[in-house]
């Protein structure tokens, strides 16, 4: 019997693994929302379609199964954009029903006409308009195909009018998943593992993409006594129970992870596509192993460059390198890793109940959530605090936005993982610029019932903005931020609410917040003038923050330089 398009999308969808569709209903996909209705698809409705794409990543990040989309023609499908790309860059499998206006309309600038695939295929493995009714099922299928096989957005393209085409739908297109092994040509794991036995002092530092190859890392390091550094997303997969581990490299990182790719003779860079160039040792050998040849050298100048996944090619390099007995390369940077993470006790220690240090917040968070928590947190310093702060212990997940680093993914994000793992504790670390942004979907928490927990670091300003600012020796400007009291904002919108403001409340309040059953939020006023201090202190930092002191004395902010030097200088 014939089917229409809506239905045998539908079908093709459910076929592919998919659960929940986030979005807003409209003209252009009512017939496709009423075949959703029919199914056992849980349409997820949301207040802003954005909110809907990052809902949608965190759900598939974290699941690494396919979630999807649909947006009506024009506004609708636009607004979906800024959360794909963020999507796509964390390799999250996400398909996108992006409608359009009818065939007979397009091509005359009908009102909410928009060119679809212009916007979609620079940020997606698979953009594609269904033309004919026969298509439909291939085209969804070979979608979903894409977007999880390639880890990435995939995007369909429909015009209102082709829903309720019909078609017999006599194919049965299937999605295929092969799983394969890479790894370099027996010649150059030879020239490979001369390196490594020609090297003195040899570090790891390891990538997301070496995140299957974690055992296989460990092994390598015990071998040849190297330390392992790895990036921020890497951080859940690759820190627990690591004794090899000391730390992450770059802005946001820790002094051993930073000055063990420095001292090392021989760099090994696996699945790793760290973007900050000034953080690669200079004048080192590097070793780079990635799956996508594309990536070889595009960072740094490397020595030798191989194709290959992280765990096969670890694992072949392995019984073709000497052990290593010199361990000092190994333990100098342990220590610093031990004095490191004591820095990071420390500096959540509150003396004065009368401040909150938004350190002492996440040391807090981290002992009292969950063993198997799932964090997600917004960009600027909020994801500072999660990353220096929480600890990985490989029951926890974590997600960021450190590929396109956007404003309001926390919240949404975090939402979509909560749907996907409704038993587990799941909290946003957000920001007070962030949740703003996107605030409207609280509602969403409420409406669709969704047990989200939620902390609101609240310093009344874009933080890392305003810290950017003053580090460049500049008086901030156009940072500051006119706040309601979140928690009754909370209140009013259905969530239970806790507003904190000094440090010897906050301890009562998370303990209610984390034990409330439904969704939640906990709003805590943190020190405004907290620097993000990296790894090492130069120089001119000191100097351009010393500058920043002398224009804001000369601005009239006398007040605020004696809180940046009490609060980050004399602690």
């Amino acid at each position: 019997m014939a089917k229409n398009v809506a239905e045998i999308i539908v079908d093709a969808l459910q076929k592919a693994g998919a659960k929940r569709i986030y979005g807003i209903p409209g003209d252009t996909i009512n017939h496709f929302t009423n075949a959703v209705a029919k199914s056992d698809l849980r349409w997820v409705g949301v207040r802003h379609e954005e909110a809907g794409a990052f809902a949608a990543g965190g759900e598939s990040y974290m699941t690494g199964e396919l979630s999807v989309c649909a947006g009506t023609c024009g506004p609708g499908s636009l607004h979906f954009v800024n959360g794909m790309y963020e999507n796509h860059r964390n390799g999250a499998p996400v398909l996108l029903i992006a409608s359009d206006v009818a065939r007979t309309e397009s091509g005359f600038s009908f009102p909410q006409e928009v060119d679809q695939k212009k916007i979609y295929e620079q940020y997606a493995h698979f953009c594609e308009y269904i033309s004919h009714p026969s298509q439909a099922r291939r085209i969804v299928t070979k979608a979903a195909q894409a977007a999880l096989t390639k880890k990435g957005v995939a995007v369909v393209i429909v015009n209102g009018d082709m829903f309720t085409e019909t078609d017999d739908d006599a194919m049965d297109w299937e999605v295929y998943r092969p799983q394969s092994i890479c790894r370099p040509t027996d010649a150059e794991m030879a020239k490979f593992a001369a390196l490594v036995d020609a090297a003195g002092k040899v570090s790891v530092y390891a990538g997301i993409g070496a995140r299957e190859a974690r055992e296989d890392i460990i092994a390598f390091c015990e071998k040849v006594k190297a330390p392992m550094v790895h990036t921020t997303r890497a951080k859940e997969f690759l820190e627990p129970d690591n004794p090899y581990n000391v730390g992450m490299n770059g802005i946001l990182g820790n002094r051993a992870g930073v000055e063990a790719l420095e001292d090392a003779d021989l760099v090994i860079t696996l699945g790793c596509d760290f973007a900050y160039t000034q953080f690669y040792p200079e004048a080192k050998k590097i070793v780079q192993i990635d799956i996508d040849p594309t990536h070889l050298g595009r960072r740094s100048a490397i020595h030798l460059g191989l194709v290959g996944d992280a765990k096969t090619t670890m694992a072949a390099l392995l019984p073709l390198v000497s052990a290593k007995s010199d361990e000092s390369h190994l333990e100098t940077h342990r220590r610093q890793w031990e004095k490191d993470l004591q820095s990071y006790a420390d500096e959540g220690e509150e003396k004065d109940p009368t401040l909150i240090h938004p350190q002492f917040v996440a040391n807090m968070l981290d002992d009292k959530a969950a063993d198997d928590a799932i964090f997600v947190a917004d960009g600027g310093t909020s994801m500072v605090w999660m990353l220096r702060h929480l600890k990985a212990n490989g029951k926890r997940r974590f997600l960021n936005s450190l590929l396109h680093g956007t404003m309001a993914s926390g919240m949404p994000q975090a939402m979509g993982a909560k749907l996907a793992f409704p038993d587990r504790q799941v909290i946003a670390m957000c920001g007070d610029g962030s949740l703003t942004m996107l605030m409207g979907d609280l509602l969403t928490l409420v409406q669709e019932d969704i047990a989200l927990k939620l902390v609101v670091f609240h310093n009344n300003s874009f933080g890392f903005v305003e810290m950017e600012q003053r580090v460049e020796g500049m008086v901030d400007h156009y940072t500051t931020l006119h706040n309601p009291d979140f928690a009754k904002l909370a209140e009013s919108c259905g969530l239970a609410g806790w507003h904190v403001e000094n440090a010897d409340a906050l301890e009562t309040a998370m303990d209610s917040w984390l034990r409330h059953e439904g969704p939640a939020l906990l709003d805590v006023h943190v020190n405004q003038m907290e620097l993000v201090m990296p790894p090492r202190i130069k120089a001119s930092q000191v100097a351009s923050t010393a500058l920043f002191g002398v224009k804001a004395v000369l601005d009239g902010r006398t007040g605020e330089v004696v809180d940046l030097l009490r609060n980050n200088f004399l602690r």
